[in-house]
């Protein structure tokens, strides 16, 4: 209890003057009505919380998302098993596998970065574009390396043996 009250006096309380803030501390009673899906403060069935929409559609893309997820999961998890099968049985199929599986997973990877921190649509857009470049030059020389050299595998094992 005791830390609760002092807490109370870090943040400070309402209307009053936080002690590391300039400002006066202000807490809200309600958001603003358009963000509300519940009574309102002193009506029956109020209970003190509320639930704000951050999208006009809540379940907008909702099934689409959920299976780029779940194949993002089957890619990481086909990575993880092809990295020892890589190891003990170095062939050309584990090495197109390895090529498809590190591609895709670099993809979907850098996306996620496209999309966090390049802002400005025309911006991210051709940001997203040269992605596809690379994505497809990337597995295009993976799979070049696999038909004419040694394969993935054979060439991380010759690094090894330096």
């Amino acid at each position: 209890m005791a830390v609760l009250s002092r807490l109370s006096v870090l943040c400070g309380a309402q209307g009053r003057r936080a002690l590391f803030l300039r400002a006066p501390v202000v807490r809200p009673a309600y958001v603003s009505a358009f963000l509300q899906d519940q009574p309102t403060p002193g009506s029956p069935g109020w209970c003190g919380t509320r639930h704000i929409h951050l999208s006009p559609s809540r379940h907008a893309g909702f099934k689409a998302a959920t299976l780029h997820w779940t194949g993002e999961k089957v890619v990481a998890c086909l990575l993880l098993g092809l990295l020892p099968t890589a190891y003990f049985n170095p062939c050309s199929a584990v090495d197109y596998s390895l090529a498809a599986v590190l591609s895709l997973h670099s993809h979907w990877g850098l996306g996620q970065v496209v999309t966090d921190y390049v802002h400005g649509d025309t911006l991210q857009k051709a940001a997203k574009a040269g992605l596809w470049v690379l994505s497809a030059l990337t597995f295009a020389g993976l799979c070049y390396f696999n038909y004419h050299d040694v394969g993935i595998t054979r060439a991380v094992a010759m690094l090894w043996k330096l």
